[in-house]
This record gives structure tokens, C-alpha cells and sequence, in this order.
């Protein structure tokens, strides 16, 4: 059908609207009045439910609606443009967990990764279920927010190099291993209590004995059962609403396996039903679950297989020395090919996004930074000191000779401008007489601190906007690292929570719009940090820094969390690290040392943290 827009917006020079519809943008005509109007043919009576208008300046997203429209079909639509109700509100995109729109509002909460969590009816690994009854734990002590890493299948063989839940194999399914093999069905023989026993009794995860095991159960209820499920409406339906992803990861699945696709579709309908369940029920207690958004896509998974040409192959995306590495990081994940993403607005991204928030309030980007410029190392390389910064602008052979520099030793050829060169991030200029140091250090610093920054910002400007359009969860960033000029300008505008971790350099006050902690999952934990291991009431005085602060959230690592309580923490400090992140043979296996039953029964505990948030006005009712 053809539909007329009209909507009055008065802009300012330079400004224009476009109406956003069926997954596409178009251009919007002004009249007197300061009326827009665009005429769209062949719409779906669908494309109705939801749309929006946005304002443009240079070709990119300015500004945004508080909410989407949605209209009957008719021929023509008026809609009058809509902004925040919420007098003081700090955002200006409206969020499904309304709590975090509310003006000033503060908040806190524990971050742990599902992997680790521990309970009595688990398989030697932690799994969607248990979210439950820490659910339970994070409400009564008055949290409203848990964090947990990337659920999404990472499965190749089953081995320990599939423990690294950054590296999925698909951006949208999630992983077997956290299935409840009891809500299948499953008998709890005697063999499956003895086995349960086993590997539930080890500190920390068997990863290959716990994948070897869980498939076992989990293709044997397939085959009790798998058939009868796939005939049921809910069935059906999850696997209608999910065919923009699901058909490609199952055919990918079963030809890795050689077994049949109807078995991943039966797996992740069952996977789908029990987080959901859980999201759910963490939302009628007034508890927000956080996901974690990968910057990374391996090769060697469905969404490179069946879309090559979404990323660049020949290179892997990485990062320079910094805090975590001074060697720096390979990943060993492909970059993207943002110019081919950007032919259909991004649709990949908005459907990933999309499907995270059927479970999340909130997401964190990890390694935001990758949306401005990825550190980018050739395929055939191994270490994060051989990359470059992908998108760039290289100096020429010319600029280079006219400040009297050699290349060789101080510059590298960038792959993507083939004759124009980068800086090495660890150059050999300690020999050069000093003249020549300090005019390659000029050249240096402003490579990697100033050249680039109105065109890393333009460039992140392309992307984010509309990414975060596409979902109302609520947006974090991972900004952490060498973070260009540009950064916090563009998160600001993008109202993107900036990250504020412990021990990490940070100019300048923190601002309300920020998530603050003690540690991650990728450094040591709070009483790591120390040179002894300090006492619970020093523990208390180090958590209040952060809760204290304008932060609008503060999320802690669980293990610090507990660190308040002499008795209960683990004893051996050094073991509550979660990763190495210059370990790239890492093993992830850490899990609590308690049942999360125990947590909830920790009266004292639980008092301690209740008290620090409400004398921190966190407390949430």
C-alpha cells in the first residue's frame, strides 16, 4: 500500500528529517510550517506497528524520538514528533526497564558469569536456571542489576578452546551447556546422580568431561522427545519468529556434526524457553539482566559462513598494548566490513540487537572503541604489536621524507593504502640522533592521540545511532584502553554509559552517566588488587568509594561482593580470577565455591550490603 507522512519539526541550518520504516530510511520534503512529508510505496500493514522519525545532519543520525509510532493503515498519517515526558530525564531514547529513566536514579548491582554460578541440581556447570535464586538474592538485598558474560554457543569439538565465551559461533544462539537437563525430562537415575556428583563436586569446571556428558542428555531427550515437541504452537512459533537466524545456524550445526538440523532447532527452543522464563521472572522482581555484546565474530562461525561478505577475512581484530597486555592482543576474530553493513542500514546488528533484548534491559559493548577504529592485524600474523588501526590515514612516503625519517624501524605499510604507512606502535627509534626522536614522537602522538579524531568520531557517528535505535535496552560501553579524544563526546551525545573500573587512569570527575567497578572478569578481583589480603571492614571502606560515587550504577564482581564476609569467601584469593587476558590458551572454568542457597542464608552478609545501599541511595524497594 502507499502511505503520506506528515510531521512538523522546526530544524535548524543544515538539518533535515527522514522517516525510518521497514528497515529502511527515507528522505523527508519540507513545506511551510515547518512540515515534512514522504510519500512510501508497497509498506506492509506490519511496517505500521512500529516506526520513527529522526533528524539528520551531514548524512548522519542527529537526534531521535523518545519512542517509536504506531498507526492503523490509512493513506495518509500525521504523527506529531515525540520527546522524553520525563522532566530531568538523562536519556533521550526511551528504555524497557523504565527505572533507569527515572531523573537521578541510582542503582547496583552484582556481575557473575552463568558458567560460574553453582547450584544443587546443576551439571558441573552453571546454567540458565540458576540466574533464579540469585535473582532472589540480588532483590532482597535491594540490588536492581546482574551482569553476566556472553551466553551465546561457542561449541566446535568440545574442547577447552571452546570454554572462550567471546568467540561464538553465532551471534544469536545460545549455548547448550547452560540447559537444564531436568527440565527435559531426564530421569535422575542412579547413573545420572553419580555423574551429577562428580563433576558438580570439582571446584571448578571440567570443561570436556562437562560437554562430553550434558550432549549425552541432552540427544537422548531429543530422541524421547524432540518429535512430539516440534509439532506444538509454541514450538512453531519460536521457530517462525526466529527464522532470520535459526535455519542458518542449525544447517551449519548439523553439517559440522553430521546430524540432523531439526536437532539445533529443538535445542535452542528449549534453550530459548528456559532464559526467557528466567528473564521473566527477574523482571517481576524488579531485577534487570545485563548482557555482554561481543566486538567479535569468529570465522569459523554461521554468521561468517553464510555472510562472508559482512567481514574482512584476511585479518584478525586485536588490540594495542594497554593496561592488559603490553604485548597486546590478538582475538583471532575477523574485522568487519562496515561498508557493506552499511548498504542495508546495519540489519545484521539491529536483529543481533533485537534478539538480546528479549532477555536484557541492558547490554555492554564490549570494546567500544571498535566502533570508531579496530586494531587490525593480518591473518598471517600473531602478535597484537604486528597491527594497525583500521579505518586510518596513513602518511605518505612523502610526509615521512619530508621530516628527514627513515620508514624502516619507525613505520609499517598499512595493508588497506598500499604506499602510505603507519607508525609502529613500538617503533625502534631509541638509536636515532634526538632530533630525529623528538620529530618522530611529534609525528607518533599525533597519529595515535589527534589525526584521527574527527574521523574516528564521523565514523562511529555512522554506526551507533542507528544500532541503538534498534533496541530499549539500556546502552554501556566498554571504553576502556587507548581511548581517542573523540570518544567521550560521541558516548555523551549517544547518552552511552562510559565504564569506571578500579586501578584504571581516568581524567576528571566521573559523570552520572557511568557504570563504575571494583574489577572484571578480566583483572584480579578487589582483594587481588591489595598486598594483603585485606579485612572484610576494609573491603567495606573500598566498595563504598565506588557506591558513593555519581555513578548511576555500580556493579560488582560477585567474589568482591562476598569479600565482605571473613568466613565465606574463598579462602585462596588468587583463585577468584576469572581470565588472563594475555593468556590466549586460557582456560575459562572458575565457579563459586558455595551453592547459591548459602548466598541467600548469609544474614550478615546480606545486612552489610542492604545498609551500603541505602546509605548510598541505591537501595532499591
Amino acid at each position: 500500500m502507499q502511505v503520506t507522512f506528515r510531521i512538523q519539526y522546526w530544524t535548524e541550518w543544515g538539518e533535515s528529517l527522514s522517516l525510518r520504516i521497514g528497515g529502511r530510511k527515507y528522505p523527508m520534503a519540507w513545506s511551510d510550517g515547518g512540515v515534512w512529508s514522504v510519500t512510501v510505496k508497497d509498506l506492509r500493514a506490519a511496517d505500521l506497528k512500529s516506526y520513527d522519525y529522526v533528524v539528520m545532519r551531514d548524512g548522519l543520525i542527529y537526534r531521535m524520538e523518545w519512542k517509536n509510532h504506531s498507526s492503523k493503515s490509512a493513506r495518509l498519517i500525521e504523527d506529531k514528533w515525540l520527546d522524553c515526558p520525563i522532566e530531568g530525564c538523562p536519556f533521550n531514547r526511551e528504555h524497557q526497564a523504565a527505572r533507569f529513566d527515572r531523573p537521578h536514579f541510582r542503582g547496583a548491582g552484582t556481575a557473575v558469569p552463568v558458567f560460574s554460578l553453582r547450584t544443587a541440581g546443576d551439571f558441573g556447570i552453571g546454567e540458565f536456571r540458576d540466574l533464579r535464586p540469585l535473582v532472589d538474592w540480588a532483590a532482597s538485598t535491594g540490588q536492581c542489576i546482574i551482569q553476566i558474560l556472553p551466553v551465546n554457543d561457542t561449541t566446535r569439538k568440545g574442547e577447552w578452546k571452546d570454554s572462550y565465551p567471546y568467540s561464538p559461533i553465532s551471534s544469536f544462539a545460545l549455548h547448550p551447556l547452560f540447559m537444564n537437563l531436568q527440565s527435559l525430562g531426564i530421569k535422575e537415575t542412579a547413573a545420572f546422580r553419580k555423574e551429577q556428583k562428580a563433576l558438580n563436586d570439582l571446584p571448578e569446571i571440567d570443561y570436556p568431561a562437562v560437554f562430553k556428558a550434558k550432549m549425552k542428555y541432552i540427544r537422548k531427550a531429543f530422541l524421547s522427545r524432540g518429535e512430539k515437541d516440534m509439532q506444538t504452537p509454541a514450538y512453531r512459533k519460536f521457530a517462525r519468529d526466529n527464522e532470520f537466524w535459526l535455519e542458518e545456524y542449525a544447517v551449519f550445526c548439523a553439517k559440522r556434526d553430521s546430524l540432523e538440523k531439526e536437532y539445533y532447532y529443538w535445542m535452542q527452543y528449549h534453550l530459548d524457553r528456559q532464559f526467557a522464563e528466567v528473564a521473566r521472572y527477574a523482571r517481576s522482581k524488579g531485577i534487570s539482566l545485563k548482557g555482554d555484546l561481543p566486538i567479535g565474530v569468529s570465522a569459523d562461525s554461521a554468521d561468517a559462513y553464510w555472510h562472508p561478505e559482512l567481514f574482512n577475512l584476511d585479518s584478525t581484530a586485536g588490540a594495542p598494548p594497554d593496561y592488559f597486555s603490553k604485548e597486546g592482543q590478538n582475538w583471532g576474530f575477523p574485522t568487519y566490513n562496515w561498508e557493506e553493513m552499511a548498504k542495508d542500514d546495519y540489519a545484521w546488528w539491529k536483529t543481533r540487537l533485537k534478539k538480546m533484548s528479549e532477555y536484557f534491559d541492558a547490554f555492554r559493548i564490549d570494546h567500544i572503541l571498535g566502533f570508531f577504529r579496530i586494531w587490525e592485524i593480518p591473518v598471517e600474523c600473531r602478535s597484537g604489536l604486528d597491527g594497525h588501526f583500521n579505518p586510518a590515514l596513513p602518511y605518505s612516503a612523502a610526509e615521512i621524507q619530508a621530516a628527514q625519517l627513515p620508514i624502516q624501524g619507525l613505520f609499517h605499510e598499512d595493508p588497506r593504502h598500499p604506499g602510505m604507512y603507519q607508525p609502529l606502535i613500538t617503533p625502534d627509534s631509541q638509536n636515532l640522533p634526538s632530533w630525529q626522536q623528538d620529530r618522530f614522537g611529534s609525528m607518533y602522538n599525533d597519529f595515535f592521540f589527534r589525526r584521527h579524531n574527527d574521523f574516528w568520531r564521523i565514523n562511529a557517528e555512522k554506526k551507533l545511532p542507528e544500532l541503538l535505535s534498534a533496541t530499549g535496552m539500556l546502552a554501556c560501553g566498554e571504553d576502556l584502553g587507548m581511548v581517542p579524544d573523540c570518544v567521550p563526546g560521541v558516548m555523551d551525545h549517544e547518552r552511552i554509559l562510559s565504564l569506571r573500573m578500579r586501578g584504571m587512569e581516568a581524567e576528571g570527575p566521573w559523570k552520572e552517566l557511568s557504570v563504575c567497578a571494583t574489577s572484571s572478569h578480566d583483572m584480579e578481583t578487589l582483594r587481588m588488587q591489595c598486598a594483603s589480603d585485606p579485612e572484610p571492614w576494609a573491603v567495606r571502606n573500598m566498595l563504598w568509594e565506588f557506591l558513593a560515587s555519581p555513578s548511576m550504577l555500580a556493579i560488582f564482581p560477585i567474589q568482591d561482593w562476598v569479600a565482605l564476609d571473613g568466613e565465606f569467601r574463598l579462602a585462596d584469593r588468587s583463585a577468584e580470577r576469572i581470565n588472563q587476558p594475555a593468556d590466549p590458551n586460557h582456560k575459562w572454568r572458575f565457579r563459586l565455591h558455595f551453592d547459591l542457597s548459602e548466598l541467600n542464608a548469609r544474614e550478615s552478609l546480606n545486612s552489610t550490603i542492604t545498609t551500603l545501599l541505602r546509605d548510598s541511595s541505591r537501595l532499591q524497594q
